[in-house]
């Protein structure tokens, strides 16, 4: 018999006889990178209330040197530095092959929240450029659990450089209730813009208008 792991095929032998011949089943699925540690720790963004203000940690902008956003995070997770790196999915082609790997969102951009100390401690791993103060410690918060959010449920997000005003809604149903952002409208489609107000760029979806409430 032949391993159902495994194609097998028949050969007939000079001699008459039939054998086997087993093939290593050839899989079409499409090979993922291994995951990337995006959030540090994994109950970051859950734990920190939008509203609450901590007297030790707060967030820090980190401009990164070009390409440096993962290498950053792996160096901060060793550190123990708390940090969110927005990844989303990626289709590469590589030798032939389709590979889906992880890219930063918001290009060379990771969230450090952090202590003072901590904040001094991520600049020793030479991988930053920047380190920018954050005014609004609570917006920022919240901006980044609605991203969070957007990207955990899967949504096709299309990154915004420009920030457009519109009428200010509320997602009213669905894995994505409760989301806050704005309307715009690209070629005819309707758009929910979700925004990093500190950064002036955003991520927006294509939704439903009946999806949609306004925000008084």
């Amino acid at each position: 018999m032949c391993d159902t792991s495994r194609l097998c095929a028949t050969l007939a032998t000079a001699s008459g006889r039939t054998i086997f011949v087993s093939l290593l089943k050839v899989h079409d699925e499409m090979p993922i990178l291994s995951a990337e540690t995006s959030v540090y720790p994994e109950n970051l963004l859950t734990d920190i209330a939008p509203l609450k203000t901590d007297e030790v940690r707060r967030w820090y902008g980190v401009y990164t040197m070009a390409r440096q956003e993962k290498a950053l995070a792996r160096q901060l997770v060793s550190m123990e530095v708390p940090f969110y790196l927005p990844l989303v999915p990626k289709n590469n082609l590589i030798r032939g092959r389709k590979v889906q790997s992880q890219i930063p969102l918001f290009g060379c951009y990771v969230f450090v929240y952090g202590s003072e100390e901590e904040r001094i401690k991520s600049l020793t791993t030479n991988r930053i450029s920047t380190v920018l103060n954050v005014e609004n410690q609570s917006q920022l918060t919240h901006d980044l659990q609605q991203v969070s959010t957007l990207i955990e449920v899967g949504a096709p997000l299309t990154l915004e450089r420009r920030l457009t005003v519109g009428d200010p809604v509320c997602i009213k149903a669905g894995p994505m209730q409760g989301l806050e952002g704005e309307i715009v409208r690209r070629r005819g489609q309707t758009k929910l813009l979700v925004s990093v107000k500190m950064l002036q760029q955003g991520v927006s979806i294509e939704i439903d208008d009946f999806l949609l409430e306004p925000l008084h």
